[in-house]
């Protein structure tokens, strides 16, 4: 008897709580649905911009290679110094090559011995001309070889001492790396002991320092293939860097590339503009750093929020509902013009008295999002 009444008590257990659960159910979807607020076309000035994400770097930036390889035997500047043409910033000591030496001694040696027998062969010719045996042509050739021989002898000396020392004894030495430009050097990668490579037809050689001059700087960037064809250069741009907030910097593009380039599935154009600098700030090459540029402007067009736009779902034709009654709304398809991604220009299909539907959300949905969050 009591397992029965204890049964029965529980059948009447859950049909009460599903009852509860059905009623607030219920009650929590047949919430009151908010009215529809509206809002009137509005007069503004719409600008469509474009932007491009690139780096702030020097409009002239030299690398200093060096003219002989070696060993760097000591670095006298530091990165972030400033630097005139002719300052000496490393100094590099000469490893020879074994196989140059050789080749340079046999050079000295054989040009010795022709110079030897021109010697000779001049001296006989000169005294034969003095006595009047020979022609004026024949010591004259004599003479020529002579001298030539002597000159010869004179290269492959010098040429000797410059692949042992780095220098044939007169002028600046090779080993002595300088600037060529007036500048601040923004890198030197490398130290003392590092081995370098010397700079020549076959070898683009090793980087001893960069030098730059920070007071001209340009902006380059990427710009998407569907934007590229509203730029022409002269257009004005405005620079801003991550690292220097709340400040921008007028710049005027003055290169767009023939060519794009792929990235990432898409084609992109590289551009680049001169950045007018402000005294107050120290701009260093590399900053990452935005271009926006303006592509089309509309000045006091009527316009409408991007907000209050719907979409025809098989046309995907833009229109608004508008306000016929108390909460009453009709369609009305609309014709835009320029966009902002905010504002946009409405060329035709409604007026400035028209009252659009401005889209919120019921009772119920708020407290469900409410309830999630």
């Amino acid at each position: 008897m009591t397992k029965k009444i204890i049964i029965y008590l529980g059948v009447i257990l859950l049909i009460s709580g599903a009852g509860y659960a059905g009623y607030y159910f219920i009650s929590t979807n047949n919430k009151p649905v908010e009215p529809f607020e509206t809002s009137t076309p509005f007069i503004a000035t719409i600008e469509k911009k474009s932007v491009a994400t690139g780096k702030v770097i020097p409009e002239d930036e030299v690398e200093i290679k060096p003219n002989l390889s070696g060993i760097i035997d000591k670095v006298f500047l530091e990165e972030g110094q400033q630097v005139k043409a002719g300052d000496l910033i490393a100094l590099i000591k000469v490893v020879p090559n074994e196989a140059s030496i050789n080749q340079a001694k046999g050079r000295v040696s054989s040009a010795q011995i022709v110079l030897k027998n021109a010697k000779t062969e001049y001296e006989r010719n000169l005294a034969l001309y003095e006595k009047g045996v020979i022609a004026d042509q024949a010591f004259r050739n004599a003479e020529l070889n002579y001298l030539q021989a002597e000159q010869e002898l004179k290269n492959a000396q010098s040429d000797l001492q410059i692949i042992v020392k780095g220098t044939a004894g007169g002028g600046t030495a090779n080993t002595q790396i300088r600037s060529t430009v007036d500048g601040t050097i923004l890198e030197i990668p490398v130290k003392a002991g590092d081995q370098v490579i010397e700079s020549n037809n076959f070898n683009e050689g090793t980087s001893i320092a960069t030098v730059a001059n920070l007071d001209r700087m340009i902006f380059e960037g990427q710009v998407d293939e569907s934007e590229v064809g509203k730029l022409k250069p002269g257009m004005a741009l405005e620079v801003s860097l991550a690292a220097i907030s709340d400040e921008t910097f007028e710049a005027k593009l003055k290169f767009i590339a023939p060519k794009g380039t792929e990235q990432e599935g898409t084609v992109q154009f590289k551009i680049k503009a001169d950045v007018d600098l402000k005294e107050e700030f120290f701009i260093r090459a590399g900053y990452s750093a935005n271009a926006s540029m303006i592509t089309g402007r509309k000045d006091s067009v009527l316009s409408v929020k991007e907000a209050w736009l719907q979409y025809d779902k098989k046309t995907d034709e833009p229109f608004v509902e508008i306000e016929t009654g108390e909460q009453q709304f009709e369609r009305r398809n609309v014709k835009l013009g320029l966009s902002d991604g905010l504002n946009v220009e409405v060329i035709g299909g409604v007026k400035e008295t028209d009252k659009i539907k401005i889209w919120n959300k019921t009772v119920a949905e708020k407290i469900k999002n409410i309830e999630y969050d």
